[in-house]
């Protein structure tokens, strides 16, 4: 129960305005929380009090977990108040805030996630760190209410020691960013990084490690990739078993589509069940990538059925995409998405619904276990342990009888289920990752020929333009008519990468001017000059305790990894130096810690897979009304060639301005004619499509 004014309103505190939908979930805790910023630094100045920072977000499970436990109780909220300042940030609005205090979480405790918890000085520097913490001390840990009544007489007995450690915490993390320049690394990199992940790999379940799974979907690129310079089988196994055992796994909602978080398990059953827009993305642009690779149309079907999953559920009305949905529904985690074995038979009958469970692994007891005392709770999470090839020959049915069946039964379920209520939408809408869905819905649109898709991603774009622009600043974050808190490295990063695919997929060269303008804004503002890098957050804000650079992957591959490969694209492209002078020293610059631990940094490796080569420049010259011109187009589209670029001159002027040498390329004998030019070599112009592919081959 939240308090109470003495007029009877629900008591408010500093959060009541905010956009963020994680602080308006905390608006009327009893805890007077404030937002980041300088009345609540002022406010602990003042009082002379350690700030209490919380940071979390709308979907986050154990955020709701302890909210419901600690922020919500009176007492609690009472004591905090005396002792704290309390300060909340929702790291998705927020990541340059989140990104500095997870770097000290993980100093002082070895480890980190969200909820964090961090108590600092009020001039912002950090001396104690956790995650979740339950109310009171016992089994779970030691509890919120003993740490606050601990703080308060250090603070009150011991400042002097807190305030020399929160010193020294903060030099270390400002000597975090600073590295010492190595060589350009060389091609036994990526073997080192493809050794290591082979051996992390899972061979019985797919994934890497043996307890929770998350996608990875950058190290699935890099393995991609790896494959197809090598020629590798093995790399191409892993992807294909982590691929399958996802989309039959229960990480994947078989009713409505579209993938969870992670899974809690080794077999990828039983998923932590929010969903994230970055994941849906960059999934969509792996399974899209495999369908290249290996034609095999369940990956197909797997991209497309996320991307329906993407446009009917995620998306605004003006064209952005939400960012996330909850993990919770009526108070408990995954409601939304469970079922029993007799619900399923009332909907689907006695026939079908038993051939549903049996193919779903439904049982009358269920198979998804209390969280709090580990009972089975008679409700299941919906997953195959067969492919459908396996499963028809087992039930004498054809694949596609089956499938059929199925699919009939899924809209069934999907309606029933449809009436329940939903869990929470995080409706803010993000530039970075709308960037990425851009990047997912160009690619997708660009293989499977799917007109919508591409128009999508366009009107994914005109939203950003048009919303989260302001005075030809770039921002972070939109919701409910406002735009907000500068632009950081991943969104720019991000964005340039969309435009990139947009262009290789529409061929407007509007699409490479905006790439290159954006990439541009990024080297006037986030670009270190002296050492080389991106910093994350740009030069012109006020900024948090420590200007951060770092390359390493989390969830989502890193800024300066993905710029990393959006300049070695662009060089390509354009012929320009700068971008290559400027990937080099970038490589140059992050090359030590690379070393250190290759698996960290695929999407770096990535980029230095494309770099090393060989990489192609693919120019074709033709008529835009002509089947050649367009049998050839369509036949590169289609292929998997991670390292090429393609440009499409049909004469238009304005790309005359964005690559060199461009006017040189021209149709010969009146017909379509591909330029291919990479490692050093320029091949002679060719008219057919087969000499072409015997090039790139």
């Amino acid at each position: 129960m939240s308090p109470k004014t003495t007029s009877g309103e629900r008591f408010q505190n500093h959060l009541k305005n905010e956009k963020s939908p994680y602080l308006l979930q905390h608006a009327d805790n009893p805890v007077d929380w404030y937002p980041w910023g300088d009345e609540a630094f002022e406010k602990a100045k003042k009082e002379n009090k350690p700030i209490f920072l919380s940071i979390g977000y709308s979907t986050c499970h154990w955020c709701h977990v302890m909210a419901r436990e600690s922020f919500q109780d009176p007492e609690i909220g009472q004591l905090m108040n005396q002792v704290f300042v309390s300060v909340k940030v929702d790291r998705e609005e927020r990541p340059d805030i989140d990104s500095v205090y997870m770097t000290a979480c993980q100093m002082i405790t070895g480890t980190g996630g969200w909820p964090l918890t961090i108590i600092m000085t009020p001039d912002l520097k950090p001396f104690f760190a956790g995650t979740y913490f339950p109310k009171e001390s016992g089994g779970r840990g030691a509890g919120l209410r003993d740490l606050i009544l601990n703080i308060n007489d250090l603070w009150n007995d011991q400042k002097h020691e807190l305030l020399e450690s929160a010193e020294e915490l903060t030099l270390s993390l400002q000597q975090l960013s600073k590295f010492k320049s190595g060589q350009e690394l060389e091609d036994n990199i990526l073997e080192s990084a493809y050794k290591s992940l082979s051996n992390n790999f899972d061979y019985e379940y797919g994934g890497f490690g043996d307890y929770q799974k998350f996608p990875t979907p950058h190290h699935l690129l890099f393995l991609l990739r790896h494959w197809k310079r090598k020629d590798d089988v093995n790399a191409l196994t892993m992807v294909e078993k982590t691929l399958d055992a996802m989309v039959q796994g229960g990480i994947y909602d078989h009713v409505g589509f579209g993938f969870h978080r992670y899974s809690v398990d080794q077999q990828w059953i039983l998923p932590h069940f929010e969903k994230m827009l970055y994941d849906q993305a960059l999934l969509v642009i792996v399974y899209t990538e495999a369908y290249q690779a290996t034609g095999k149309k369940r990956y197909m079907e797997a991209a497309q059925e996320v991307l329906e999953y993407l446009l009917r559920d995620m998306r605004s009305s003006e064209g952005g995409f939400y960012s996330a949905e909850d993990a919770d529904s009526e108070g408990e985690e995954g409601k939304y998405y469970l079922w029993t074995a007799d619900e399923i038979i009332k909907i689907l009958g006695q026939e079908d619904g038993e051939l549903f469970n049996q193919i779903y692994n439904v049982s009358a007891d269920g198979n998804f276990k209390e969280e709090s005392t580990g009972h089975q709770t008679g409700k299941n999470v919906l997953y195959q342990s067969k492919s459908w090839e396996e499963l028809s020959s087992e039930l004498q049915k054809t694949p596609e009888e089956l499938w059929w069946k199925m699919e009939s039964a899924r809209e069934k379920l999907f309606k029933a289920r449809q009436k329940r209520i939903r869990p929470h939408k995080d409706d803010k809408i993000l530039t970075d990752w709308n960037g990425l869905i851009i990047a997912a819905l160009a690619t997708a649109g660009r293989v499977y020929k799917r007109k919508d898709y591409v128009l999508a991603a366009r009107e994914t774009l005109n939203f950003i333009l048009n919303n989260l622009k302001i005075n030809d600043q770039l921002m972070h974050r939109w919701r409910e008519g406002e735009a907000a808190v500068n632009a950081n490295l991943d969104d720019y990063a991000y964005l340039v990468w969309g435009l990139l695919e947009l262009y290789q997929t529409t061929f407007l060269p509007e699409y490479l001017q905006m790439a290159q303008e954006y990439n541009k804004k990024l080297m006037d503002h986030f670009w270190d000059p002296e050492q080389g890098g991106y910093y994350f957050t740009a030069d012109f804000i006020p900024q948090v305790l420590v200007r951060q650079k770092e390359a390493y992957d989390t969830a989502l591959p890193s800024g300066n990894s993905v710029q990393m490969l959006n300049l070695e694209r662009l060089y390509l492209l354009t012929g320009n130096d700068e971008y290559r002078n400027t990937s080099i020293a970038m490589e140059k610059y992050f090359s030590a810690i690379i070393k250190r631990s290759p698996p960290a940094f695929t999407m770096f490796l990535s980029a230095i897979a494309f770099k090393i080569g060989p990489s192609f420049n693919i120019v074709v010259a033709g008529s835009k009304n002509k089947d050649d011109t367009s049998l050839m187009l369509k036949t590169l589209q289609e292929q998997y060639l991670p390292n090429c670029v393609m440009v499409f001159n049909s004469g238009d002027n304005h790309l005359n301005e964005l690559i060199e040498n461009m006017e040189d390329k021209n149709m010969v004998n009146d017909q379509v004619t591909a330029y291919v030019c990479g490692d050093g070599t320029c091949y002679p112009p060719v008219n057919s499509l087969e000499e072409l592919l015997n090039i790139i081959k």
